[in-house]
């Protein structure tokens, strides 16, 4: 087949979250099956002045709210994967992606209104009419709207199917209603049938409506956004379009996250030989400056430090938790408000406690390596990468029973036989207590430990099984196009 993959974010191009793990690693294990991929983004000026690119023949000059923008294709490869990058200098090349510390950037309703019909007009020019376009997020949403009314009987994309990721639903994609006149789109569109959102235009809800296929990054998300408790309003309209909605679990890229061979880690360790870990474990808390007693069950988080993460319910346990016999490390940046509570309690106990504030690739694999168990409490979680890089590393998650934790991580109580983890159900700190006792009580069992760990580290999230189900539907909405 061949498909366009188009992403406001491409690892190791630009990244500011999971999307971005995606965009970089399921175009190359299409590649891999043999398919014809292609990626487009913005060309941000970090990634212009970080990686090689090279001029390509192909512009567009669009007219949006009122000035005639001009934009320039650069290309670069991907592991020989062409990708194509918008270079727009007063629109792409700023501090951030999406906004800054202050919040979202004000035009960004333009931004990526201008990059949507770019993607659209460079298409016939590089003479690539794709069998399926993979769309993420609400960034690329107008694509399929464009496709659907503008070039609804354009030739070109007669047999193109349109496939809509959602990552996150938190993000909509919201402006005001002047957008549709800035963007040139069609005022008919301002309707709820359409992109009208309770008085606002919705991009993300345009890539849902109008899209072939919607997915979502796992099963159990998939279905959690379909009612009002994780819904965030668009519970309704994902109800209606059920019938071609589906989730499929994220991929992990198994060469990236590989303890046998990590160069960041004190000793190399595999399922089959764990000495490795045993190591790891202590090199980390002499790194961290705790006591080194490899007889205490290392509790471990890195994370964003946001309420979604279910940072309120260690803010609501914190006394409670450092009342067990364990020791804990925490590795994140986000929301000021739990970066501040943190700083102060960081030389609480420096023999048990190590908290650092900060974005650390390499000090992440060596918690992952040197821990016993991994923290994720999340109020939501549309799939988490967190837990399956913590199940390859030897460090058992400890999760909120929810989205992708939930088709990833089986307690025992669920799943004696193919126990990799511990779960919770609900969203409050004792319920999360009781899970990590019962994680602590096992702890204490050599043999069973053992044997759950390295089920875990067994477990196969190779982005190759993602990828054969995205061809199932890639197909799907390639023939829901014929038939429309």
């Amino acid at each position: 087949m061949k498909i366009l993959f188009v992403a406001s974010e491409v690892a190791p191009l630009a990244k500011t979250g999971g999307l971005a793990d995606v965009a970089g690693a399921l175009p190359l294990a299409l590649k891999t099956l043999g398919h014809d991929v292609r990626i487009i983004m913005p060309g941000y000026g970090s990634v212009l002045d970080k990686f090689k690119t090279e001029a390509t023949p192909w512009s567009v000059q669009l007219l949006i709210n009122g000035l005639w923008q001009e934009g320039q294709f650069r290309r670069t490869d991907l592991q020989g994967i062409p990708v194509y990058l918008l270079d727009h200098p007063g629109y792409f090349q700023r501090e951030g992606l999406y906004g800054t510390a202050e919040g979202d950037y004000p035009d960004n309703g333009e931004r990526f209104g201008f990059f949507c019909r770019a993607v659209i007009d460079l298409l016939p020019r590089l003479d690539f009419a794709p069998d399926a376009i993979h769309l993420n997020d609400w960034q690329t949403g107008l694509i399929p709207v464009l496709l659907r009314t503008e070039r609804r009987y354009d030739p070109f994309f007669a047999a193109t199917g349109t496939l809509f990721t959602i990552h996150n639903l938190g993000y909509q994609g919201l402006f005001g209603q002047p957008i549709l006149g800035a963007l040139g789109l069609n005022p008919a569109l301002n309707t709820i049938d359409g992109l009208e959102y309770y008085g606002w235009i919705s991009f993300l809800k345009g890539g849902i409506l109008f899209s072939d296929i919607v997915t979502t990054v796992s099963p159990t998300y998939c279905r959690e956004i379909q009612q009002p408790e994780q819904g965030l309003g668009f519970d309704g309209i994902l109800r209606h379009c059920r019938h071609r909605l589906f989730g499929i679990l994220n991929g992990l890229d198994t060469e990236l996250w590989d303890p046998q061979h990590d160069a960041a880690l004190a000793a190399p360790f595999h399922a089959g030989n764990l000495r490795g870990k045993t190591a790891n474990k202590r090199a980390l808390q002499k790194e961290l400056g705790l006591s080194v007693t490899p007889g205490r069950p290392l509790l471990a988080m890195v994370t964003r430090l946001a309420t979604q993460k279910g940072l309120d319910l260690l803010q609501d346990a914190w006394h409670d938790l450092l009342q067990r016999d364990l020791q804990l490390v925490i590795l994140g940046t986000g929301e000021r408000v739990y970066m501040d509570w943190l700083e102060a309690r960081a030389d609480s106990d420096p023999d048990r406690l190590a908290i650092r504030l900060s974005f650390d690739d390499g000090l992440a694999r060596r918690i992952y390596a040197g821990s016993d168990l991994f923290l994720m409490p999340s109020h939501y979680e549309p799939c988490g990468l967190g837990q399956m890089i913590a199940l390859r590393y030897g460090s058992l998650p400890l999760v909120r029973h929810t989205g992708g934790l939930a088709d990833t991580v089986r307690d025992p109580e669920l799943a004696p036989l193919q126990a990799n983890g511990f779960s919770f159900m609900t969203t409050d700190s004792d319920a999360m207590l009781s899970a990590l006792d019962r994680a602590l009580t096992l702890f204490g069992d050599r043999k069973a430990w053992l044997k759950m760990v390295k089920c875990g580290m067994q477990e196969d999230f190779s982005w190759e099984q993602a990828a054969e189900q995205y061809l199932v539907h890639y197909r799907q909405a390639r023939e829901l196009r014929h038939v429309g």
